[in-house]
């Protein structure tokens, strides 16, 4: 059996986690630079950068560094919890969309 690996694992970061870099095993581009836009949001933050180590390794690294010795994990939670609002948003508007049926149809020519 596959032993379980952590979803969040923190690297290194300073003594106050004002500055850490957090690993997210099992994402990629798409989570990396949604959640650091969304951190970047926050006027707390002073640097937020991510980076896929290799493209074999199935992992992304987003580092922050936060001003006046905030934590940077309670940033990191809040950015997760917002971009989770948003993507909620996006399918309920996805999914009224669909049940209204207000879209617009292609039909592919052969």
């Amino acid at each position: 059996m596959a032993e379980a690996v952590e979803k969040i694992k923190l690297l290194k970061s300073s003594a106050d986690l004002s500055a850490a870099t957090y690993q997210i095993h099992d994402e990629s581009h798409t989570i990396g630079n949604s959640l650091r836009w969304m951190l970047m949001k926050n006027p707390k933050v002073e640097f937020c950068g991510y980076s896929v180590p290799h493209p074999s390794e199935n992992v992304i690294n987003v580092r922050i560094q936060m001003y006046d010795n905030a934590s940077s994990i309670d940033a990191l939670i809040s950015a997760l919890e917002e971009l989770d609002k948003v993507c909620e948003a996006v399918e309920d508007g996805y999914l009224a969309s669909l049940r209204e049926d207000k879209f617009e149809r292609w039909v592919e020519r052969t």
